[in-house]
């Protein structure tokens, strides 16, 4: 009952503001526009809206049908945006309406509700959520894509140490001659590992075992890293650092780069 009486309320404040002018005859005696009248005083608000577009289809000009549907759409089949189109059509049509300043107050609360229905609507708060997910899930994305990268790095860095390490053995063979003379490791080890007795380097030379042991233990070698110093190496593979230089005499100790093979004193 309630309803009912608000519903009429606002019906009659809406038709407060109709056309003070009479509308031409053939818009009112259209059948279309009539029989939406008649549906609009039995009530049936959905029929007189289908009725009025139906007006509308016959004479697009109908200033009186595009009233008609704005008060239906304004108070009876709530639509703010359908009723401030149809208000503007009439205004349009009928610019001299003497009730035209009520309309365009109409047409300001029918953009209020629009206004308000907006700010109800929950996508901003959801869209912030949204928002901030897909940037962790970048973040992620990223650590991922920095670690695999470094990875990449050093297999890069590795694989450039063993193609030295292996151009470097086709161009300097190690074999293991038995009756070749002794390579300068052979020497280098001989005087560093017998140092004691200076004063004879003839004896420190002859016996520094050069037919097998010497150079089965000469093999070792090792390819520098990135960073790497003779001190460094030296303390890493546990040998002596002069043993180590002794054991590389053609190379600058100031001068080593990374991928490059030194011999290791045994």
């Amino acid at each position: 009952m309630y309803c009912s009486l608000l519903a009429a309320v606002v019906w009659a404040t809406v038709s407060g503001c109709s056309p003070s002018e009479p509308s031409p005859l053939d818009e009112e005696k259209e059948p279309h526009y009539s029989l939406g009248r008649s549906r609009v005083n039995a009530r049936d608000f959905s029929g007189a809206v289908d009725a009025f577009n139906e007006a509308l289809e016959a004479n697009p000009h109908s200033a009186a049908a595009h009233f008609q549907l704005a008060c239906l759409f304004d108070a009876q089949v709530p639509d703010p945006a359908a009723a401030i189109f149809h208000y503007q059509e009439f205004l349009r049509l009928n610019p001299k309406a003497d009730n035209a300043e009520v309309i365009k107050q109409r047409i300001y609360s029918c953009k209020q509700q629009l206004a308000a229905s907006d700010m109800l609507l929950p996508s901003t708060s959801a869209a912030q959520r949204q928002m901030e997910k897909l940037a962790e899930q970048n973040r992620q994305l990223q650590a991922q894509v920095d670690h695999l990268t470094d990875l990449l790095k050093q297999w890069s860095a590795y694989c450039t140490a063993l193609k030295n390490n292996a151009a470097n053995a086709q161009s300097n063979p190690n074999p293991q001659p038995p009756g070749t003379s002794p390579n300068p490791d052979d020497i280098s080890t001989g005087t560093v590992t017998n140092p004691g007795p200076t004063t004879s380097q003839s004896d420190t030379t002859t016996h520094a075992k050069p037919p097998v042991a010497k150079p089965a233990k000469s093999n070792r070698t090792h390819v520098v890293v990135a960073g790497e110093t003779f001190a460094s190496i030296a303390r890493k593979q546990h040998v002596n650092l002069n043993a180590l230089q002794a054991a590389n005499p053609g190379v600058n100790p100031k001068k080593i780069r990374a991928g490059q093979t030194l011999n290791l004193p045994p």
